[in-house]
């Protein structure tokens, strides 16, 4: 039974973005590692096309079978002449473990083969994140190779695993 739903981001998701991309327990496993603005995060809702093709990216809230926001799921580095993208899924801490995050990785594959007619899809996932590493192989990735030393939390480098699947 599908518990989940994907949907866009609204303005009225500023906050929830404000908070996520602000958790610095979350640097290390992505990109970012400079807080971002309300004003920044305001102009990326309001400037987004909501086209993969165009913005490369695709940003979208996880709600549950309620319409309660439970966390966001990401397609980034969208390459159209390649047909991939990185994935990336937070859910926030208070709706972990509820199998919310396998049925939005899930999601994030039908919708990038049907809608977006995606090759590929892959996630860089930290080396000691056991729980991501069981994410992804339950959805289908495979290990592709590790890459050494590729995330830093400001203290330790920490190895990451390339992860990927072909729709």
């Amino acid at each position: 039974m599908k518990t989940i739903k994907l949907r866009a981001i609204e303005p009225e998701d500023l906050d929830l973005l404000y908070e996520i991309e602000n958790d610095t327990r979350l640097w290390n496993v992505g990109t970012t590692n400079v807080p971002y603005s309300r004003y920044t995060l305001h102009d990326y809702i309001a400037t987004s096309s909501d086209d993969a093709y165009a913005d490369r990216q695709v940003r979208m809230i996880i709600e549950d079978h309620n319409g309660e926001t439970v966390g966001i799921a990401d397609l980034v580095n969208f390459s159209p002449s390649h047909l991939r993208a990185e994935t990336g899924i937070v859910i926030l801490d208070a709706e972990r473990r509820k199998g919310y995050a396998t049925e939005a990785l899930e999601e994030l594959c039908r919708y990038a083969r049907q809608v977006l007619h995606m090759h590929q899809l892959y996630g860089v996932v930290a080396s000691d994140n056991e729980a991501a590493l069981a994410l992804y192989e339950k959805a289908g990735f495979q290990t592709q190779n590790r890459l050494k030393d590729w995330l830093y939390d400001g203290r330790k480098y920490t190895d990451a695993v390339l992860m990927q699947r072909f729709l």
